[in-house]
Parts: structure tokens; C-alpha cells; sequence
């Protein structure tokens, strides 16, 4: 259904316009919580409106990302315990720090370091007062998971090195934004991948090798937007296919004949390659599946999810991107899993939960507002690492009446602070611009983050002692010609990293699980940072941005994620079918 223009805001931040719909009206509405009335002359409850964000969905999405710091870990000591442990938060944060052990015991209580609201206060000051005094979790760490210790953000993992939002994975490392992986390297986006290297936004696929957009295929290398097809290289655009090299059809004997020759030559240049072949290749104007009134990329059987991307069985979201199924009336929102309804400005949480707003990183919660790392809560404001509780605010515990009226009066002071309904400002973030998932998504040079008034991280992490430490350019090409002792030895990768990240210059390590999956799979040892393969593997992918252009073939107007100057051919959905199917 198309959504009527209602009012053309100004962003504060960024000073560029934004608008607001009916639609958007009907769910700040909607959604707007009710209290007791604070006048004791009236009975009933009082709605408690919220207003039209003051900033525009990319400067709230920038904001939010400064709390989530996925890949940058640091050795510090446990506060508790004074153990040496792996930690998101860098040593010279003034924050007190648990091993997750240690954290989730009976060891010590989030209630005992309540704070009293102060109303001659702004709530962000006392808020981050109350930050600094509640010990915090080392690591959003996978649960239920064995040897994974650097695995964040992630569930049920087992012998999982580097990374972060997965879900059901093993063997599997260097990988983000996953689900039921397993003997995995370098790969982002998507779901149900094995034994497969470099690949992105890919699902139900095995053996596969630098593949991107391709679904339920085996034993190929580099396809882009394949579907059904095996022992195929260098291909685009096939369906059901089998020993297709560039697109053209082999007997069984030629295809393997060709291809050991081919990956020598293509292997280290796989950027380039896939690069291409998205330009030769014929891309859908958007990648939606049984869906409709719904506008972005990666939908799946969605209802009115608009500007929404790597979405599945929901409705009536919009600006929501990365979570897994059934959620319903949702703003402003990343990385949620399943059974949600009723939310606004969410970032990171699991499971079941109802009518929650701002919150970081919590699980099972309902009627919560402004909180972070909560679990198993109802009825809290402005909490810290609280466990089962209800009816808290500032981690002190009040009685369901005291709750009830003390909560519209901090609104009411919140709201003549301009505070209320605004996200956690990065100022209080315990993660610095460039620590966060904003070298993704808003990359900024540090002169650039200052100004914007973002802070900038200048912690230099020691590095491991190692023997010797190899320049990327010395290593030997063929895997067969790599020694065990690679693995005491350090690489520096070559000059290609962004100056602004700067782990992407320093050496980094292979480990053993590693080299056993190179040499399996006759992979060459990687001459670049882990950090930087990552981001190349988000480059590949298209802008999270919405643009006007023309179907290629039939030349009707399209939304699409390809800006209409790119050389890549794009099709309406139509088209497309006609043409690949």
C-alpha cells in the first residue's frame, strides 16, 4: 500500500531531509506507552506519545552502531578475579570487566549498584555514571558453545575462531552474519554452508568456492547468482547446470582437464573476478521472494517491510536489516532472532519479547525501555546487566507502584531535556567509532569521525611474539609449499588495508584448523589481514540505498540497489524470470 508524505523533516546531524508518512504516524502511535496518570486526581492510563525521530534512518543506524564492537578483542584482566581474559572492551576503558563465568554467577548482584534518578540530571550522565559501576560481560560470547572463545554475538557454536552473529555453526572462522555452517571460511551473509570459502549472501550450498548470491549449489567456483548447479566455474546467471566453464557447456573429462590450471590463475585474484562477472552477469532489481508491498534486498515471504534488507516471515517493519524470522511492527532495528513485536531503535536480542524500545544486546524481555544487556526482565527503565528482574529502574528495585508513577516523571524530565526517544548517544558508547561496525557501514577518516563528535580509539594492542614475521609477497604460491611452521611465524599482509583500521597493517597469524582447510582444498595462503578480507567481502555487495533507474530490457521504471551510472545490467523482476528461467 502505498504510504502518503505527511512532513519533510531536517536531520539534525547531517542536515539532510527525511520523511514521514501515515505510516509512520500510525506506528510511533501505535506503539506509544501508557502509565498510570501522575495526576492522582485521575484515574486510568495516560498515553505517553512518542514524537518523529530527529534524525534521519542513517544517522540513527550510525548512532546505534556505535555500541556494537564485533571483531576488535583485547587481553585485559577479569576485575573479579584478576585472571587474564579475552575481552570487546580495550584495557585503557575505565570500565569493570567479568569472565563470563565469574559474571553470570552468584558472585555478586546488578541490583546492589542502583542509583537513585536524579531530576537535576540529564538520564544519558547518569546512565553512563551507572555504566562504569555495574560490572560488564567480557565478551557477548556464543552461548552454548565449545571451543569457541572468539566467537561474539553468536549461539551454539563449536570450534569456531573469529566470528561474530552466528548461529548453529562449526569449523567454521573468519565468518560473519551466519547460520548452520559448518568447515567454513571467510564468508558472510546467509545460511546452511558447507566445506566453502570467500562466500557471500549464499544459502544451501557445499564445496563452493568465491560465490556470491548463488543458492543450492556444490563443487563450484565462482558463481554469481547461480542456482542448482555443480562443477561449474567462473559462471553467472545458470540455473541447473552442470561443468559449465564462463558459461559454456563441457564434457566431464574437459571441465576437470581445464579447471586445475584455472584455479592457479584465478585464485589470488578473486575480487577482480567476481567484480566482473557481476558486470557481465544479469542482476534482479531487488532480491525479493514471496513477498509483497515490500522494498530492499533479501526479503523473504515479508509483508509491508519496507527499506528492510535480510529479512524473513515478517511485516510491517521498515529500516531493519539482518535477523532471522517472525517479527512483526518494527522500527529501527538489526541482528534480532525470531518472536518480536512491537519494537523501536533495537540492536542485538534473542528470542520472545514485546513492546521493548532502545535497547543493546538483551534477551527475552517485555515492557523494557533504554537497556542494555538485560535478560529475562519485564517492566524495567534504564537498566544495566539486570537478570529476572521487574519493576527496576537505574537497578534499583521499586514496587509495581512506585514504578508506575515514578516512570511518566522521568519521561516528562527526559522529554524537557530532549532526550526522550532518543537512541544512547555515542558519547557514552564503551566503543570508540573506530572499534565499531561503523568502519562497515559509515566509514569516516579519524579527522572526520572528530569533528562529527564521534570519539577515536588510539589503543595499539601487543601484538603475540612469534619466530618471524613473513612479508605477504615471500610467501610461496602453491599450499603444497608452505611449511608446518607457518604456524609460529606471523604474515604482513600487503599494503591494501584502510589507513584508518589499524589492525589491517599489522601482522596477523594462520592457525592450524586453518592451514588444514587451505591445504584440503589446494587454497593459497591469504596475503591480507583478516579485517581487510572481510570488508572486501562487503564491498562486493550492494549499497544499503534505494535508487530510481530504468529496467534494462524493457526500459520501465525500477527501484533498485544499483545506482543507475553503475555498468552492471539490471532487470525488473520480470524480465529477469523470462530471461534466467
Amino acid at each position: 500500500m502505498q504510504e502518503k508524505i505527511l512532513e519533510t523533516k531536517i536531520c539534525k546531524k547531517c542536515n539532510i531531509s527525511f520523511l514521514i508518512t501515515d505510516k509512520d504516524l500510525e506506528f510511533y502511535d501505535k506503539i506509544s506507552p501508557s502509565f498510570p496518570s501522575p495526576d492522582f486526581k485521575k484515574s486510568g492510563l495516560k498515553k505517553i506519545q512518542i514524537p518523529t525521530p530527529t534524525l534521519c534512518p542513517d544517522c540513527r543506524q550510525q548512532r546505534r552502531f556505535c555500541w556494537r564492537n564485533e571483531k576488535n578483542l583485547y587481553r585485559r584482566k577479569c576485575d573479579l578475579t584478576g585472571k587474564d581474559i579475552l575481552s570487546i572492551f580495550s584495557p585503557d576503558k575505565k570500565y569493570v570487566i567479568y569472565n563470563s563465568d565469574d559474571w553470570w554467577s552468584d558472585k555478586w548482584d546488578p541490583l546492589d549498584y542502583w542509583k537513585e534518578y536524579d531530576f537535576t540530571k540529564t538520564f544519558f550522565e547518569q546512565f553512563d555514571s551507572l555504566q562504569k559501576q555495574v560490572p560488564l560481560l567480557n565478551l557477548t560470547a556464543a552461548f552454548n558453545s565449545e571451543n569457541s572463545d572468539y566467537a561474539t554475538f553468536s549461539w551454539k557454536m563449536k570450534d569456531c575462531y573469529m566470528i561474530s552473529g552466528g548461529w548453529t555453526c562449526e569449523k567454521t572462522m573468519y565468518s560473519s552474519r551466519i547460520v548452520y555452517t559448518n568447515n567454513v571460511i571467510d564468508s558472510l551473509d546467509w545460511t546452511n554452508l558447507e566445506q566453502s570459502y570467500q562466500t557471500i549472501n549464499c544459502e544451501w550450498c557445499f564445496s563452493c568456492i568465491y560465490c556470491m548470491n548463488s543458492n543450492n549449489c556444490n563443487t563450484s567456483y565462482f558463481l554469481y547468482e547461480c542456482e542448482n548447479c555443480s562443477d561449474c566455474f567462473m559462471c553467472y546467471n545458470l540455473v541447473w547446470k552442470k561443468y559449465y566453464i564462463d558459461n559454456k557447456s563441457y564434457t566431464k573429462e574437459e571441465y576437470f582437464k581445464q579447471i586445475e590450471d584455472l584455479k592457479q590463475k584465478y585464485f589470488l585474484l578473486w575480487l577482480s573476478v567476481l567484480d566482473e562477472m557481476k558486470k557481465k552477469a544479469i542482476n534482479k532489481n531487488l532480491m525479493i521472494i514471496g513477498s509483497e508491498d515490500c522494498i530492499w534486498d533479501n526479503l523473504k515471504n515479508c509483508k509491508n517491510c519496507n527499506y528492510s534488507f535480510h529479512l524473513e516471515n515478517s511485516q510491517n517493519c521498515k529500516y531493519a536489516e539482518n535477523w532471522w524470522m517472525w517479527c512483526s511492527n518494527v522500527y529501527d532495528a538489526m541482528w534480532i532472532w525470531e518472536n518480536f513485536d512491537l519494537w523501536y531503535e533495537i540492536l542485538d536480542t534473542w528470542l520472545n519479547a514485546i513492546w521493548t524500545y532502545f535497547w543493546i544486546t538483551c534477551y527475552t524481555c517485555n515492557n523494557s525501555f533504554y537497556n542494555i544487556n538485560c535478560h529475562n526482565c519485564s517492566n524495567i527503565f534504564w537498566c544495566i546487566w539486570v537478570r529476572n528482574g521487574q519493576y527496576c529502574i537505574l537497578n534499583k528495585q521499586y514496587s509495581k507502584e512506585e514504578y508506575d508513577i515514578l516512570v511518566p516523571k522521568i519521561i516528562e524530565n527526559m522529554r524537557k531535556n530532549d532526550e526522550w526517544w532518543e537512541f544512547f548517544p555515542s558519547s557514552i558508547s564503551p566503543f570508540w567509532y573506530n572499534e565499531t561496525i561503523n568502519t562497515e557501514y559509515f566509514p569516516l577518516r579519524k579527522e572526520e569521525a572528530l569533528k562529527l563528535g564521534f570519539n577515536w580509539s588510539t589503543y595499539e594492542a601487543p601484538f603475540t611474539k612469534v619466530q618471524k614475521i613473513i612479508p605477504a609477497n615471500k610467501l610461496p604460491k602453491n599450499i603444497s609449499d608452505i611449511p608446518d611452521d607457518i604456524l609460529n611465524r606471523a604474515i604482513m599482509p600487503e599494503n591494501v588495508g584502510n589507513e584508518n583500521i589499524r589492525s589491517l597493517q599489522k601482522p596477523f597469524r594462520i592457525v592450524k584448523q586453518e592451514l588444514d582447510f587451505y591445504r584440503k582444498y589446494s587454497l593459497p595462503i591469504p596475503k591480507i589481514h583478516p579485517d581487510q578480507r572481510h570488508l572486501d567481502r562487503v564491498k562486493l555487495r550492494n549499497p544499503r540505498k534505494i535508487y530510481d533507474r530504468k529496467c534494462d530490457k524493457c526500459w520501465k521504471d525500477i527501484k533498485t540497489t544499483f545506482k543507475k551510472d553503475r555498468q552492471e545490467i539490471v532487470y525488473c523482476e520480470e524480465c529477469y524470470n523470462k530471461e534466467i528461467y
